[in-house]
């Protein structure tokens, strides 16, 4: 069984549902049999590289939000991660475009065809923007992850702003447009089944089964 992953470096929901993906496919019978593709999507394309300000004051002046709100916001995320270990430290964030880490994320599956590294450098990615307060848009700090997932410096340094690897970036999107995505996570399993959001974890127990189930009945016949 496949499962196609559409998710944002700058999106919590994202850190939150593939966290809760990852410990489903652990409890999961199956999970050793489960090939995970991830694909790269922008919540903001428009976003700088870089924004002289906090997390808080970028979504309050792009998206017209009363900064209270914001802190709701930031408050709720956080509240629904602690279950999950995650840890989101919204006051310490670096704003900054995702464009280059989707790249490197790029380049990761072009070295490792089994979504293993990729998996491991977005999780690296994420924990570097939400818990360590470290820019994804800097090429230092993202060959350092990079690295640390198991990529050749030397690749992931000409992955960062390679014309190729943006190309495969863009592929994605359009596949999400595509498929109507517009919010992300999105997961896609065996090219029928759409789930969205950061579930709870149950929901994603319950997915697994399900189309299991349904696929091997199908074979069956």
């Amino acid at each position: 069984m496949r499962i196609d992953i559409w998710s944002d470096i700058a999106c919590p929901w994202c850190y939150l549902g593939l966290t809760r993906l990852e410990a489903a496919l652990a409890r999961f019978e199956h999970g050793d049999a489960v090939e995970v593709l991830l694909h790269s999507f922008q919540l903001d394309p428009t976003l700088p590289e870089s924004f002289a300000g906090t997390e808080a004051e970028y979504l309050a002046t792009s998206k017209g939000l009363d900064t209270a709100m914001v802190e709701q916001m930031f408050t709720r995320v956080s509240a629904a991660a602690a279950p999950d270990g995650l840890k989101l430290g919204f006051d310490t964030l670096v704003v900054a475009n995702s464009r280059r880490a989707h790249r490197l994320l790029q380049q990761a599956k072009l070295s490792d065809p089994s979504g293993r590294t990729t998996w491991k450098l977005e999780v690296a990615l994420f924990e570097a923007h939400f818990s360590d307060g470290r820019n994804i848009g800097d090429p230092s700090t993202l060959v350092e992850l990079a690295v640390g997932a198991g990529l050749d410096a030397d690749a992931a340094r000409q992955a960062i702003d390679s014309p190729a690897r943006d190309a495969e970036v863009a592929a994605d999107i359009d596949a999400a447009a595509q498929l109507g995505i517009r919010g992300v996570p999105f997961f896609v399993l065996a090219d029928k089944y759409g789930v969205s959001g950061a579930q709870p974890p149950e929901a994603f127990d319950q997915a697994l089964r399900q189309v299991w189930d349904e696929l091997a009945a199908s074979a069956l016949r």
